[in-house]
């Protein structure tokens, strides 16, 4: 008896130890922890269950998209990169250019009836760069307004007529304002990522951030004077105060703010953070004028930047898992996020949105989707934070009362850094 139990745990450590051997790991890294840690972790369980043969290894994640992408151009050098990499959407672009990750057209053409798991060429697109497919989304944001319902009531508002323009919103602002010092009437998260939320007024009224050919800044026109000055009517009429986006969540949160504009990613740790100490209501973003204005995407996309031909392929098959409908539907729960995959909302999602119509809102904008732009050549990081520079001067209230003259100064600042010469758009 001890000779065949001693021969049969052998034989386990064996196989156990084969196994091992056999495994593939992947090594991924994802932004955002605070937002992403929960729902990567499910999707791991669930992965595991179908690939055992592939073993996913999680490094410590990004704080932000700005720091994702610097840590991969800097990585690239000494070839320490992961082997998928979760990115903000407009970063594809930089990575391409500096020939970072991997083209994923084989790939997808290798696939068996790839469009019955969701998969379409509108999620191709997304991670699209120079005509091939470098990147497919995961988790999709667009901008909406919350609202306490609770304070528009207090203050004589219709939580069922909610205002779809600046004007209504700041008018509602101005009296959530005014019952006390404790109270912001509105907050615009203006600093998210990527300058996202000085896009979405700017494309909301059909406008673009440079011309065709990328040439010449195209933002100081009428959509963006309009954009520069709805941010700064926050500041001067609406009492928006000078906080960061954390601040901002925590302030609405703790039902000291009437509204907050932010992305739908946000919906998922504000509504757990209120915890039932008033109604939340999400709203479309204010102002969408058709048929040109348009909303810019938000989120992040995943790549494949394993240079070894194995890693690649368990690398496929995890970005396939996390991109498809069971990894997306658990992202979609988990965060307040929208899933790319039609099989995921059809399916998996079906009767999700009718028991959380606050998730809906941002559905509802889907129409108006376009690319989060990203600025062209070397500079195009730096260009972020130039923007970034000129919109704190209004937030701060140092310039919140000269928004024509900020516009003027920041078209200036970019356009010196412009390429003077990179072609037609991508």
């Amino acid at each position: 008896m001890l000779r065949t139990w001693m021969a049969a745990a052998a034989f386990t450590l064996a196989a156990g130890c084969a196994h091992a051997q056999t495994q593939t790991e992947v090594v991924l890294q994802y932004p955002y922890p605070e937002l992403f840690t929960e729902t990567h972790k499910q999707i791991a369980a669930e992965f595991a269950k179908v690939h055992p043969e592939i073993k996913v290894t999680f490094r410590a994640p990004y704080e932000s998209y700005e720091e994702g992408t610097q840590k991969v151009l800097r990585e690239a050098v000494t070839n320490q990169v992961p082997d998928v990499t979760f990115q903000g959407l407009n970063r594809v672009r930089v990575l391409v250019d500096k020939n970072i990750p991997a083209e994923l057209d084989g790939y997808i053409a290798a696939e068996k009836d790839f469009d019955k798991q969701g998969f379409h060429q509108a999620m191709y697109d997304i991670g699209t760069a120079s005509g091939k497919v470098y990147a497919l989304p995961f988790a999709i944001s667009l901008p909406i307004v919350y609202v306490n319902v609770d304070l528009v009531k207090q203050v004589g508002g219709d939580p069922n007529n909610l205002p779809t323009s600046w004007d209504g919103l700041i008018d509602l602002a101005k009296k959530v304002k005014a019952l006390g010092p404790d109270y912001n009437g509105i907050t615009y998260a203006w600093d998210i990522t990527g300058n996202w939320l000085w896009q979405a007024p700017v494309f909301a009224r059909g406008g673009t951030m440079l011309n065709a050919d990328e040439t010449k800044v195209a933002f100081d026109g009428p959509e963006g004077q309009f954009a520069m000055k709805q941010i700064a009517r926050l500041v001067t009429e609406g009492g928006m105060p000078n906080l960061d986006q954390p601040s901002m969540r925590a302030a609405f949160a703790a039902g000291k703010t009437g509204i907050h504009i932010t992305s739908t990613s946000d919906l998922n740790k504000t509504t757990q953070m209120i915890g039932g100490k008033f109604t939340l209501k999400t709203h479309i973003f204010p102002d969408v004028v058709k048929p040109n204005g348009r909303l810019p995407a938000g989120g992040n996309v995943v790549l494949i930047t394993a240079k070894d031909k194995a890693k690649r392929d368990a690398a496929w098959e995890v970005v396939k898992f996390w991109t498809g409908p069971k990894g997306a539907a658990i992202m979609a729960e988990t965060t307040g996020y929208m899933p790319p995959n039609k099989v995921a909302n059809d399916v998996y999602l079906k009767d999700f949105y009718e028991k959380n119509p606050n998730n809906y809102t941002a559905v509802s904008q889907l129409a108006l989707l376009t690319k989060w732009y990203a600025f062209p050549g070397d500079n195009g990081l730096k260009i972020t934070d130039v923007i970034k520079d000129h919109l704190n001067s209004i937030v701060t209230g140092t310039r919140a009362k000269e928004p024509d003259a900020v516009l003027a100064d920041m078209t200036k600042d970019v356009q010196k850094l412009l390429p003077k010469s990179v072609g037609a758009a991508r």
